[in-house]
C-alpha cells in the first residue's frame, strides 16, 4: 500500500486519480501511523512552496525519519521543492531537507513567461529509475514559477531548458522528485509513476 499525503496544497485528486488508472493499491491519508505503514510516500502539491512547507510541518518529523529509514518517497511539484533544505518563496522557509539545494525564483530577465507552462523535452542521465524505457521525445507537463539550484553530489538530475537549465527530475537513492506533473503528461507520466510503484514493490520484497 502506498500513502498519497494529503497536506492541504492543491492537486491530491488528479495524482489519485492517475495512480488508480494505472491500479496501484493506494491510501489517501496525513496520518503519522499511516506514514510508517506505508511501502512508499507520495507528496503532491500545487502552489507556493513556503505555504507549503508550513502545512506540512506538523508531520516533516515522520516524513524525515521514513525516508532516512530507506522508504521510497516521491516529491510532486511543489512536494518536490520542499524535499530541498530551504525556499525562497513567500520569503525564507526551512524545508525537509532531505537533498542539499536550494528553491528559488526562475530570472525574470530571460525574456521568457513566467510561471513556466507548457510541456518541455526532458534530457536523462543513465541509473534514474522513474525515467528508465521512456521513449525518444520524451516531454512532461511543467507548471512553475521557481526551480531547484542543487548542491547535493548524491543526487542524480535529469534537466530541462527554459532559458537555463532547469532540473526536472532527481534522484536519491530511495527519495525522488519531479518539478513536472506527471499525473498530467500522457503516457510518459503514466510511465514513470509505474517506474515509482514497481520499485516500491522492488524494495518491499527485499
Amino acid at each position: 500500500m502506498l500513502v498519497i499525503i494529503d497536506y492541504g496544497v492543491g492537486n491530491v485528486r488528479s495524482v489519485i486519480n492517475a495512480f488508480r488508472y494505472i491500479g496501484a493499491p493506494i491510501e489517501v491519508s496525513c496520518k503519522p501511523a499511516d506514514i510508517r505503514r506505508a511501502r512508499g510516500l507520495i507528496l503532491p502539491g500545487v502552489g507556493a512552496s513556503g505555504y507549503a512547507m508550513q502545512n506540512v510541518a506538523p508531520i516533516a518529523d515522520v516524513i524525515q525519519e521514513q525516508a532516512a529509514a530507506g522508504k521510497p518517497l516521491l516529491g510532486i511539484c511543489v512536494g518536490y521543492q520542499i524535499l530541498f533544505e530551504e525556499t525562497y518563496e513567500m520569503g525564507v522557509h526551512r524545508c525537509l531537507g532531505l537533498i542539499r539545494g536550494r528553491v528559488v525564483p526562475i530570472p525574470q530577465n530571460l525574456g521568457l513567461t513566467i510561471p513556466h507552462m507548457g510541456w518541455n523535452y526532458v534530457e536523462i542521465p543513465e541509473g534514474m529509475t522513474l525515467l528508465e524505457d521512456m521513449r525518444p521525445g520524451r516531454h512532461f507537463a511543467f507548471a512553475h514559477s521557481f526551480y531547484a539550484e542543487i548542491s547535493d553530489p548524491d543526487t542524480l538530475t535529469a534537466c530541462t531548458h527554459y532559458g537555463i537549465r532547469i532540473p526536472a527530475a532527481v534522484q536519491k537513492k530511495n527519495i525522488f522528485g519531479c518539478q513536472f506533473h506527471p499525473e498530467k503528461s500522457a503516457a510518459d507520466g503514466l510511465r514513470f509513476l509505474k517506474n515509482f510503484v514497481q520499485y516500491c514493490e522492488k524494495q518491499a520484497v527485499c
